[in-house]
């Protein structure tokens, strides 16, 4: 019994000491493993590389780019401004009359869009109050001329009776000279009077002060108005202007400044106005006139004022008036530059950069001066020389010194096209 006692221990004690050695050995085979699994794909699939075929290179040659080209022309060329703005006439009013009454007469023509002449007569009051008062002072003055000429009349017979029966000189109240004086006063009044009841009479009818449309009529026939209660809006056709804005750009351009008038040595810059009417561009032609003293405060800019004369007649374009409220372009002529370097406006790149194609066919990128630009040319004033040929077309992935081809101008610089054989 004893010895099986000390081999059970025996044995327990192996077991104790082994199973931690188990253990250990577990956890290393577990962690190490997928590590050695992508050694192992690694260097395989590095092996297996090495048998594929190596690709052939093959240089190929630099490809140009295709571009249309303009030359740089040099010429006298005017610098135009283009701006915008809206129609008004120079001269609108509103139509009041200087007395009170009612309305027994207006004119057919007095209604809005209505046209009417200098003179004519647009609205007439009741004028039996003002007939009456008129008739009343020309009595007033009849009888104040009646006391005049009674006083002069006994201040002659006194100088008469003084001359026979007197002796020395007579006093004035002696020859009646303050009575006569008084009555000279007395019918000078009633003169005045009479010419205001009749200047009163006068103001009973509205004429129009010149040759022109209305705007607005307010009145009404039977009406009861008061004095300078406004009766409508009348405008002149005698000169039609447009308020045009102008930055410092164009009026370097113009040559005009701050409180420009025009003058008969200066009648000021042309100008062409335009606009679509009734589907159909019209234009007409005018004048800079003017300018403002100052500066706009809000917007900062300096307004100009161009005129057309006659814009219902003369003026007008085939018959189409340069009419209230449109709304027009305008080019304004500026000063002329001789000798200006003049390109194509899709020359221009950006605000001052142009393309330029060398003799060895390739490209460099000039920074120019512009003076002036509009839709179909740019004025230049520096960077470029007379005989420079400009790439008009597009160009990708621009960069100094590239290979351009120049191309054909019936060939679409994007298209090269193919040699006969």
């Amino acid at each position: 019994m004893p010895n099986e006692n000390l081999t059970v221990k025996m044995h327990e004690d192996e077991f104790t000491i082994a199973k931690p050695k188990a253990s250990l050995l577990k956890r290393a085979t577990i962690f190490f493993l997928p590590v050695l699994v992508l050694v192992g794909a690694f260097f395989g699939a590095k092996a297996m590389s090495g048998f594929k075929p190596t690709p052939e290179t093959k240089e190929e040659a630099q490809r140009t780019a295709p571009v249309l080209v303009a030359d740089v022309q040099t010429r006298t060329t005017t610098l135009n401004i283009h701006t915008q703005g809206e129609v008004r006439p120079r001269t609108e009013i509103n139509l009041a009359m200087q007395v009170g009454g009612k309305i027994s007469y207006i004119s057919p023509v007095f209604v809005e869009g209505g046209q009417f002449r200098k003179g004519d007569v647009l609205v007439r009051l009741e004028a039996t109050d003002y007939d009456l008062r008129v008739t009343q002072a020309k009595a007033n003055v009849a009888q104040s001329e009646t006391v005049l000429t009674r006083e002069l009349s006994e201040g002659e017979i006194a100088r008469l009776d003084w001359e026979d029966l007197g002796e020395g000189e007579p006093s004035p109240l002696t020859l009646r000279v303050p009575q006569a004086a008084e009555a000279r006063a007395r019918l000078a009044s009633a003169q005045a009077i009479l010419d205001e009841a009749k200047l009163s009479q006068s103001r009973t009818v509205l004429r129009a002060p010149f040759n022109g449309r209305v705007r607005e009529q307010t009145a009404a026939l039977g009406e009861f108005i008061s004095p300078a209660q406004k009766l409508g809006r009348a405008y002149a056709i005698d000169v039609a202007e447009v308020k045009l804005p102008l930055t410092d750009t164009d009026l370097s351009k113009l040559g005009i400044g701050i409180g420009f008038q025009a003058s008969a040595a200066n009648p000021g810059p042309a100008v062409e106005f335009s606009a679509d009417v009734g589907g159909k561009r019209h234009t007409w032609q005018g004048r800079i006139t003017r300018t403002n003293s100052g500066y706009d405060t809000a917007t900062r800019v300096l307004y100009a004022y161009g005129e057309v004369k006659q814009p219902y007649t003369k003026g007008s374009d085939k018959g189409v008036p340069f009419a209230s409220g449109l709304f027009v372009n305008a080019s304004i002529a500026g000063r002329d530059i001789k000798d200006a370097l003049v390109i194509p406006r899709n020359a221009l790149r950006g605000n001052d950069k142009v393309y330029v194609a060398t003799a060895n066919n390739t490209l460099t990128i000039h920074t120019v001066s512009v003076i002036s630009s509009s839709r179909k040319e740019a004025v230049i004033a520096s960077g470029l020389q007379v005989g420079n040929k400009v790439i008009t077309s597009p160009v990708r992935g621009v960069a100094e010194g590239m290979k351009i081809e120049i191309a054909d101008k019936n060939t679409s610089p994007g298209v090269t096209a193919k040699k006969e054989n």
